[in-house]
Parts: C-alpha cells; structure tokens; sequence
C-alpha cells in the first residue's frame, strides 16, 4: 500500500468491510501489545495492577462466594486475571490469540505453580471443554465481534457451564462505543524506538466513524513507515448495544437471572478504564431458548 491509496480511501468505511481487528496473533505486534499489558502507567491495554487486584477480589468474593471454581476467561490476555484468581485458589484456563500474551501466561503459571493452562486459539473457533464454574469474557471484548459471532460465544459459554454456573461478561457501554466512534481523527509519530504499529520509525494516522444505522463504529490506522513511505493498514469495527440487547442476548441463549452492575467491583467507579464498561451476570438455565 502506498500514500496515494489512502487519500482515495472509502469515507465513511462500511463497517467490517476492512478487517476484523488490529492484528492481535501477528507475532510482532503481540510482542509489542504484551508491552502495552505490562505498563503500569496506563490503562490502555490491560489495567494497573492494583485496579486488577481490586476487580479480581470482587470476583472472588462477591461473584464466586470465596468459594474454589474453575474458571474460563476468554480474551485472557497474559493471564492477569486468572494468575490472581489461581492464587486465590480457583483453577483457571484461558485462551487468547496474541502468542505474546500466552507465553507470558504459561510462564507466570510455571514460576509460581498455579493452577493455569492457557491455550493459542480464537474464542470464536478454539474449543472451550466443560465444566464450569464461571466464564468470563472482560474489557469490553464482547463488543469486538461482530454480533453473529457473539451470540455464537455466549451460546458456547452456557454449553461449557455445569447447571448453575455463571457468565461474567464486562462489554463496552452503548455511549462508550458511540463516543469512541464520533471521535474524528488524530496522528502521531514514533522514532527509533518505534511503537505499538511497528520497531521501526513510522506516522500513525487514525480515524474513526460511527455508523447509526449499524450502531457500530469503525476505527482505521494507516502506519506510514519513516524510512520508505510503505503503508500498512488495518481496521476494526465494535458493536454497540442497549443493555435490553445484552439482556436479550444472555436471555435467548439459556441464562437467568441477570444482574447488571457498573463496574467489575460492583460500584460506581471514577476511574475511566473501569466507568466506560458495564458488568452483566447470568445464570445459566437448565436448557437454551430458541
């Protein structure tokens, strides 16, 4: 790709015409998101630490009752949440499709003899067993797939739950994704310590829409490499519901008793990485609805 092909480009996009996602699996970038994960002076990727150690105390406590659970945390990233709650004694699995983040999980869980497996797979594709306490699916990850595709998740969740289990999800609010999507556009640079996009000095030019229609907004970034011109682009799309479209989607696919919190420790939170999501709990039935 060449300059000249993003000055002809599609505006606005047509959601999900342009990709899935940033490329999460591709090796390097995963190397340089595992950084991202790590930094304990943003929320941007994973959360601090401490924010981390508060929300899995909430889980432990309020969501599982103190009680031992296993537990299955798709999108698990490196293994934040489910290194904490392996330490609390729960047995935890997760999987992720960044090979970065997953190796930085199986060694946390080597080093300190925690009851972890992780597995390199697509929560979409990869098979989830059984068993199940609880399923999590945290920092607004439901909201990435495209709606067909989550449904299909939650569905597979309620299948790997024994009979009472829970579904923990923490999507994205409605006027977060909304927001994010009128946000216009913006650029930045890096030198030769390069950045999250590429290890070598590039621009990175980015743009985002809301489409109302589709209650969907669209993100894409052109990298623009400092020494040779190359571009490289990539896009990612994010649904938006109502919370009576969460409840319905967590309703058809078997679960009860839903519980919605606004936060993952239960309360009004100020910090911004925590206020933008919202928490929904379910039940899993005793059978799917239709």
């Amino acid at each position: 790709m060449n300059l000249l092909d993003i000055t002809t480009r599609v505006v606005p996009p047509v959601a999900w015409a342009e990709g899935e996602n940033i490329p999460w699996s591709d090796p390097d970038f995963s190397r340089r998101m595992l950084a991202e994960h790590l930094n304990q002076e943003h929320n941007l990727a994973s959360r601090r630490g401490e924010i981390v150690d508060r929300q899995v105390q909430w889980i432990h406590n309020e969501v599982l009752g103190g009680r031992p659970t296993r537990i299955l945390d798709l999108a698990c990233g490196p293994g934040l949440y489910t290194s904490r709650l392996a330490g609390l004694g729960h047995e935890c699995v997760g999987i992720d499709y960044a090979p970065a983040a997953i190796q930085y999980a199986l060694e946390t869980a080597s080093r300190e003899g925690l009851a972890c497996s992780y597995r390199l797979g697509d929560v979409r594709e990869t098979g989830y067993s059984g068993g199940y306490g609880l399923v999590m699916l945290l920092y607004g990850q439901l909201n990435v797939f495209r709606r067909s595709e989550a449904r299909a998740i939650v569905e597979r969740a309620f299948s790997a739950l024994v009979p009472g289990g829970l579904l923990l999800l923490e999507p994205q609010r409605f006027a977060t994704v909304e927001e994010g999507g009128r946000a216009g556009s913006s650029w930045y640079s890096r030198g030769e310590s390069g950045g999250l996009f590429s290890d070598r000095p590039h621009l990175c030019l980015s743009e985002h829409f809301w489409d109302g229609e589709s209650r969907s907004a669209t993100q894409r970034f052109f990298i623009v490499d400092a020494g040779n011109g190359q571009v490289t682009r990539c896009a990612m799309t994010t649904e938006a519901y109502s919370d009576d479209q969460f409840r319905e989607l967590l309703t058809r696919a078997g679960f009860r008793d839903l519980r919605f919190f606004p936060s993952l420790v239960g309360t009004e939170v100020d910090e911004a990485s925590q206020a933008a999501n919202l928490v929904v709990l379910g039940r899993r039935g005793t059978q799917c609805t239709p």
